[in-house]
Parts: structure tokens; sequence; C-alpha cells
């Protein structure tokens, strides 16, 4: 696979996590579910999330150093 495609799964990895999350957090929000699974669901999309922005940024910092090359 390449570059766009892996990105795009991480993306979509990351979506579903975040998704977990929200439902989790909401069935707390009822008493359907215990607080620990809650943390947990939060942590995973915690650290997608972060994996995803330092991947952007590393990109923009690539991107921006082949701007500045001599020609």
């Amino acid at each position: 696979p390449g570059f766009a495609e892996i990105l795009k799964d991480t993306i979509s990895e990351t979506s579903a996590a975040v998704k977990v999350a929200e439902a989790q957090s909401i069935q707390a929000a009822a008493e359907q579910t215990n607080i620990t699974d809650v943390v947990t669901a939060v942590t995973n999309a915690e650290m997608a999330l972060e994996s995803v922005v330092a991947v952007r940024d590393r990109v923009v910092q690539a991107y921006q150093d082949i701007l500045r090359m001599p020609i």
C-alpha cells in the first residue's frame, strides 16, 4: 500500500476510535457502562488522534523543507 492509503486507513481508524469513545461517554451518562471502559476508550481515541497530528506535522515540515531547497 502507498502512503495515501496508509494515511486514509489511519484516519479511518482514528475516526472509529473517536466514535467508540463518544458512544462510551453517552452510555456512561446513562449509567449503562463502567467508567473504566469510558476512560479506556477516550485514552485510545486521544492516542490515535495524537498519532495522526504527529504524522501531519511531519508531512508539513517535510513539505516546507522541500520548498526551502535551492533549485
